[in-house]
């Protein structure tokens, strides 16, 4: 029996055990199995291990997504987490080819996945927080919640997860240098059934541009004094 022979639910079946990658190479072989491909029902879960690969074409977003995972562990993620004003234009080049992929692809969730009920966001430096609260906002069935190492994420998140979080049931939001302890106690006091973990971020160096140091001032008086 040929593969084209087999009914729907069987197709689907077979789809199942295929990556990404494989669904589409299959997909292309002819019309009926690209159909197969598109059925939404077949993506109930999307994991992703770099934000280039959301640009492909090898997956369906839409009503029936779930569970969704960007995690990016690359030695480009120590280049996105920099502060932008520190950066340089070498690393800013690397940075503007993809630092709104991710965002971008935050928005479409929003408007074609209603029934989210978790989003893992992992090295994605440059996810700010409305990103996440427009997902808070959009998919009010989620129920977990796990931020790690997203260097602009602020306390926003933490109190648009009281405000929006009705079926939050787990936050993690760890190495986001960026949160606070008085974030993480507003969730904790608002969300008391929420299962919070916070690994190492509260108590990392925040965002903000250095002081100028009193010798350099100094320094530079006498420049303009003596010029």
């Amino acid at each position: 029996m040929l593969l084209t022979q087999l009914n729907r639910e069987c197709l689907l079946h077979v789809f199942s055990f295929l990556d990404k990658d494989g669904r589409r190479s299959l997909s292309l072989t002819c019309r009926g199995l690209r159909d197969v491909f598109l059925e939404p029902a077949l993506w109930p879960l999307l994991r992703f291990q770099a934000p280039c690969e959301l640009r492909r074409s090898n997956y369906v977003l839409g009503p029936a997504l779930r569970h969704l995972s960007v995690c990016w562990h690359s030695s480009r993620v120590q280049v996105c987490s920099v502060e932008d004003w520190a950066k340089t234009p070498f690393q800013r080049d690397i940075c503007r080819k993809h630092e709104r992929t991710v965002s971008a692809f935050l928005t479409r969730v929003c408007e074609s996945c209603p029934g989210l009920l978790s989003l893992t966001l992992s090295g994605c430096g440059h996810v700010e927080d409305q990103d996440v609260v427009q997902v808070l906002r959009s998919c009010r069935r989620l129920r977990g919640l796990r931020l790690e190492n997203c260097a602009r994420i602020t306390d926003c998140v933490l109190l648009a997860a009281v405000a929006h979080g009705d079926s939050l049931a787990a936050a993690q939001v760890d190495f986001c240098r960026n949160v606070t302890h008085a974030g993480l106690q507003a969730l904790r006091a608002g969300r008391p059934g929420v299962r919070l973990s916070a690994e190492r971020s509260a108590g990392m160096i925040p965002d903000g541009r250095p002081r100028e140091r009193p010798k350099l001032r100094r320094a530079l008086r006498k420049v303009l004094l003596f010029s």
